[in-house]
């Protein structure tokens, strides 16, 4: 399966923020989970959640192409 490019410059930008957001955020969790701030199971799964989410939109960045756009909603950006 090809993927095309179906977002712009601003799109990019707006996915790249957001999954190194996502990144830094799985980061602090993580960091509250093993201080054990945060419930064990709860903070390792928002953590992995949160990781997996970061990377994935950093790939929808990279690769210039959204997925929500390829099932056929509009977005704003």
């Amino acid at each position: 399966m090809a993927f095309e490019c179906n977002i712009d410059d601003r799109g990019k930008a707006a996915r790249m923020k957001l999954g190194i957001r996502l990144i830094i955020t799985s980061t602090i969790l993580a960091a509250l989970t093993y201080f054990e701030i945060l419930p064990t199971p709860l903070g390792w799964l928002a953590t992995a959640a949160s990781l997996g989410g970061g990377a994935f939109t950093i790939w929808e960045a990279r690769m210039g192409w959204c997925v929500v756009r390829a099932m056929g909603f509009k977005t704003k950006i």
